[in-house]
């Protein structure tokens, strides 16, 4: 297998990996959003979903940055 062969797998693979990591933010939304709707919720586990949701846009955005190439200026 050849570099090109392989960064394409690595790149499908990226892919995978940020529409699965998607559908978890969209989904912590949602769940989020339930939760607030039928006061009184726990604050705590409030507090874990949005944490885990930022980390989940975290990894977004680096997987994101992963699929960009480098352009040099």
């Amino acid at each position: 297998m050849n570099d090109t062969t392989s960064d394409s797998l690595d790149a499908e693979a990226t892919r995978a990996k940020l529409e699965a990591l998607r559908i978890e933010h969209r989904d912590l939304d949602d769940v989020i959003d339930h939760l607030i709707e039928k006061p009184p919720f726990d604050q705590l586990q409030l507090q874990r979903l949005k944490k885990r949701k930022l980390g989940l846009k975290d990894q977004i955005l680096r997987l994101e940055s992963q699929l960009i190439p480098d352009i040099i200026a």
